[in-house]
């Protein structure tokens, strides 16, 4: 990592998170993923090599530690102390950016993947009945290899499926990519999508009255934006 030639704590903290993908690959490890597989999920456009690159950089400044799982291969990657002291600079990052940018969003921001890996990490389990439940997601206006996704909830545990399981589907929720995307980052409420027919939700009444429980937004969904654009527009 290159020097800013500082003394200044700021330059000397930024040269260590300032990195591309640094700060995003700390969200991860806050959010709970461990292993290399998951966080790659959450960084699906960073390659393997500079992951594996910038763990150990992580690694050599004390913000992470990886931990050997038995005679299992591979292992995890925890948060040290320093790297939980970074939980509330994250998350005031996701609020300013939540506040200030979200109208900057493109088309090509948007990733069904990423989407459906953060919305699996906040789901309610404690919302599902106690046997298995399975819920098919349909984005109608995605590329066919990322069309169709499944959540599959059962003894408090969810699993997110890229292919179909091979279970009874429970609940068929079809929607267009930036609508679902708008409803987990609290743009828009499930309520309002439905009234609207941006979204079609097929399946058992009591599942479907549970949606608004067990589909937690992003934790980023009620912060408040200010009432005047205060930016130029983006030219």
């Amino acid at each position: 990592m290159k020097s800013y030639g500082q003394f200044c704590p700021v330059s000397k903290a930024a040269e260590i998170l300032n990195e591309r993908w640094t700060i995003l690959i700390v969200r991860e490890l806050l959010c709970g993923s461990r292993r290399f597989n998951d966080l790659r999920r959450g960084v699906p456009l960073m390659s393997p090599s500079l992951l594996s690159h910038r763990l150990r950089e992580l690694q050599k400044y004390g913000v992470i530690e990886r931990k050997c799982l038995g005679d299992t291969r591979g292992g995890e990657y925890c948060l040290t102390p320093a790297g939980e002291e970074l939980r509330p600079i994250v998350m005031s990052f996701g609020e300013w950016g939540q506040r200030w940018v979200r109208s900057r969003i493109h088309e090509d921001d948007l990733d069904a993947g990423l989407l459906m890996w953060d919305m699996r990490r906040t789901i309610d389990a404690a919302a599902f009945p106690p046997q298995r439940t399975t819920v098919e997601f349909e984005l109608f206006d995605t590329p066919e290899a990322e069309r169709f996704w499944w959540l599959v909830v059962h003894d408090g545990e969810v699993e997110l499926c890229f292919d179909d399981p091979g279970f009874p589907v429970d609940l068929y929720v079809r929607s267009g990519l930036q609508t679902l995307t708008q409803i987990w980052l609290g743009d828009i409420s499930l309520a309002e999508a439905r009234r609207r027919d941006l979204i079609e939700l097929q399946g058992g009444r009591g599942i479907i009255q549970a949606m608004p429980r067990w589909l937690t937004r992003s934790p980023f969904a009620g912060v408040r934006r200010p009432r005047e654009r205060v930016y130029a527009a983006a030219s």
